[in-house]
């Protein structure tokens, strides 16, 4: 616990340096759109969004999980576990909370009013995955405080899953090309840049499939998976069609979006 935000802001330092430089050496498309603007808002946007989770809320999931363990809450403080076997359970269990948090905000018009500002970006690389919405951000960590509460949740589990979400984020969001043939045995195991970003398909169809972050076991499962988009990764449209102007995705603009009806 000590040791938490020092190990996240390492890892959040750490992944995206690499992933910035992969886009580098190796990217997977051509970007359309201003980098600089994009990586402002971006960037500023994760300022943000740690202040206001870090500020108003006195616990956060980790200390959620050390209240849980002290006064016996949860499912997993119900029952006997080996410690590994509990810790891995409640990663996944975190995983599939926050895959199903992800489908509910695409598909319940209040709350997709907030999530759609991740969509607006007009290019998608490393810092697209840190672009949310102040509000978002604060709902999701209410999700993630009742679902460690509930699962009594370890708190190795739930830092380490905390680490996994954000690192992942980034590294599915990086503009950056892997080898085909790998890129087929990875997404079996995790959420591969090319199987994110058919999600960020202008086409609906597109734009509702591949909620996964961590897993991609969830969208197999559920009948969300896109293994490639229509128009090809290199061709594909990037964005919402109602947000192309890039003067209405200043950061100003994007804290105010969720409030207004139209891109215009």
């Amino acid at each position: 616990m000590h040791d938490e935000a020092l190990i996240r802001l390492a890892f959040f330092f750490g992944v995206l340096a690499a992933v910035a430089i992969w886009e580098v050496a190796a990217p997977r498309r051509r970007l359309t759109d201003s980098k600089a603007r994009r990586w402002y808002t971006n960037l500023s946007l994760v300022a943000i969004d740690t202040a206001v989770v870090r500020l108003p809320l006195t616990v956060l999931p980790a200390d959620m999980a050390v209240q849980a363990r002290e006064h016996g809450w949860g499912l997993m403080n119900a029952v006997v576990l080996p410690p590994s076997a509990g810790i891995l359970l409640a990663f996944i269990a975190l995983d599939l909370i926050i895959y199903l948090q992800h489908v509910l905000f695409h598909f319940l018009p209040v709350l997709w009013r907030l999530h759609r500002m991740h969509h607006t970006d007009l290019d998608i690389d490393v810092t697209t995955g840190n672009r949310f919405h102040p509000v978002e951000i604060l709902l999701s960590a209410g999700i993630k405080l009742g679902a460690v509460a509930l699962l009594g949740a370890p708190v190795v589990a739930v830092v380490a899953f905390e680490v996994a979400l954000n690192a992942t984020s980034m590294f599915n969001h990086g503009n950056i090309r892997l080898p085909l043939a790998f890129d087929r045995w990875l997404r079996l195991v995790v959420v591969t840049p090319d199987m994110h970003r058919v999600h960020h398909s202008i086409i609906p169809r597109e734009t509702n499939s591949n909620f996964g972050f961590n897993l991609p076991w969830w969208d197999r499962l559920a009948g969300t998976y896109r293994p490639q988009p229509e128009g090809g990764h290199g061709e594909m449209t990037i964005g919402l069609k109602e947000f192309r102007d890039p003067a209405l995705l200043t950061l100003s603009r994007l804290l105010v979006q969720p409030f207004v009806r139209k891109s215009t």
